[in-house]
């Protein structure tokens, strides 16, 4: 199955650019808006300790009992307030990092229906194009909308509750996480084939009824496709001992940044290509649930493999 979908990467190369282009896009959004947070003007260099200090005074709350420093008295305090936790941020400044937040996914949501629009597009034999993907999103903006102020609130609330109860708690909501994103695994292809799609809550339940059908079919990808992450890390893992100790041997000890350096980008390169090989089986695996066979280059015989008997067994 992994060779399966490493073939359809292979056949539409174009695939591999949509999530460097999330990534460009997430990055230049949070940029945004933390540019006009860290460089707003408050009196000292931006290289002085008393202007960091300041920008941290303005977005967290002074503990109790201690004094916020003004710009002119910001000399006789320590630059090294703590100011750390989230319970402390001011109300504006956290509506500001919250409004950040659900920029940020709905950009991600964005790029996600416009990549999930071109591998369906790939799995069905039609060509792949990065305008026709974004186009395309630009069609489900209002769903994309919906599904991300529905999905970030609920983010947040698991997240709130997880800091809020005990250790138990925090077990507890980080189990509800795990269902939650479970759950969600299919909700970008429904966005993308579903006509009307502005519930957010059906979308959930559509997508939670999609898993339950090929339950089996994503067990069976998701730990093959763990089990041959672990098995590539153990095998790289063994290559960097031995490369290291070579040049450790040989007091060639330049080659030990080499063979780190070598070893850091193909571990970067290998779960990336892992990543997008996965999202193709996803989306290989919805078109499996909604139409009932599996396209090319997936075969049926790959996912009955595993669950056919034994001869002789009941």
């Amino acid at each position: 199955m992994f060779q399966s979908s490493l073939a359809v990467m292979r056949r539409e190369k174009k695939l591999l650019l949509f999530p460097i282009l999330t990534a460009v896009c997430t990055v230049f959004i949070v940029l945004l808006f933390l540019a006009p947070v860290a460089f707003q003007p408050t009196g000292y260099a931006y290289t002085s300790g008393q202007h960091w200090q300041t920008i941290g005074e303005r977005v967290f709350k002074a503990p109790p009992g201690e004094r916020v420093a003004a710009p002119q008295d910001a000399d006789s305090l320590p630059v090294t307030s703590n100011h750390k936790t989230v319970g402390n941020v001011r109300p504006m400044a956290l509506g500001y990092f919250a409004l950040m937040y659900f920029v940020t996914m709905f950009a991600a949501t964005f790029f996600n229906v416009a990549f999930y629009s071109q591998i369906l597009r790939s799995l069905s034999g039609q060509p792949v194009s990065i305008g026709a993907g974004l186009l395309f999103a630009c069609t489900k903006w209002q769903s994309i909308l919906a599904w991300t102020l529905f999905a970030g609130l609920v983010g947040l609330i698991i997240q709130a509750l997880a800091e809020r109860f005990g250790f138990i708690g925090q077990l507890v909501m980080r189990l509800v996480g795990t269902v939650w994103s479970i759950a969600c695994v299919f909700v970008i292809p429904v966005i993308i084939t579903e006509e009307k799609t502005l519930n957010p809550v059906k979308v959930l339940k559509q997508s939670a009824l999609i898993l339950t059908r090929t339950w089996g079919e994503s067990l069976i990808g998701y730990v093959g496709v763990a089990f041959g992450n672990a098995l590539i890390l153990l095998v790289s893992l063994v290559w960097l001992a031995a490369g290291i100790g070579a040049a450790v041997a040989l007091h060639l000890y330049w080659l030990i940044a080499a063979v780190v350096g070598t070893w850091l980008l193909a571990m970067i390169l290998w779960g990336y290509l892992m990543s997008v090989a996965s999202q193709v089986f996803r989306c290989a695996l919805f078109l499996y649930a909604t139409n009932g066979t599996l396209p090319e280059p997936y075969t049926e015989e790959m996912m009955a493999l595993a669950w056919k008997r034994k001869k002789g067994s009941p």
